[in-house]
């Protein structure tokens, strides 16, 4: 197995990205780095909740670019999983699959209460606010249409399948590229 590879994990939240994304960095011995990790990091060092700090971060774009130039450096160095809402498009040509995952709002809320320990509408309200902030952020920003899923090599819906089913299908995904890779760079 090609140890260089550089797999780049989107998606919904709640849709099931930073189990996978682990899932996968631990199946094919890579780092996992997360751009969620790096943002709820910065929402509890500025007691933020996240529906506050997306919409403290509308016109502020400091932290999206740090965020971004640290999935680009990652990606750079090569043998990592990369999750975020735009971890495939930072690791543009260095990612050699990329994935999105996505589901059903039902199946996102009632996954992201019972993780958080919070009411389902509470989790609607904030999650539906904190994407729709993401989402003009992405377009005034970069100039990135985050349903735009045309970069994407696989996108699998995560509602009826149990974790390891899904799981199951993208380490299948990536053996083949990786076998892809390995039999490109021998030639």
């Amino acid at each position: 197995m090609d140890s260089s590879l550089v797999i780049a994990v989107s998606g919904l939240h709640g849709a099931g990205r930073s189990t996978q994304a682990r899932m996968i960095a631990s199946e094919f011995n890579l780092r996992y780095v997360s751009a969620g990790s790096l943002f709820r990091e910065y929402c509890k060092r500025e007691h933020l909740n996240l529906a506050e700090a997306s919409e403290k971060l509308k016109g502020d774009p400091k932290l999206d670019h740090y965020i971004d130039s640290k999935t680009k450096e990652e990606a750079l160095k090569g043998s990592v999983v990369l999750e975020g809402d735009l971890a495939a498009w930072m690791a543009g040509e260095f990612a050699d699959v990329r994935i999105f995952l996505t589901a059903s709002d039902d199946v996102r809320f009632k996954r992201l209460a019972k993780r958080e320990g919070r009411s389902i509408e509470e989790v609607a309200r904030e999650t539906l606010q904190r994407e729709a902030n993401d989402r003009l952020r992405y377009s005034q920003f970069y100039g990135i249409e985050f349903q735009n899923l045309h970069i994407y090599d696989i996108v699998l819906n995560t509602d009826r399948l149990p974790a390891m089913s899904i799981f199951k299908i993208l380490k299948t995904l990536i053996d083949e590229y990786a076998k892809l890779k390995t039999k490109q760079s021998s030639e």
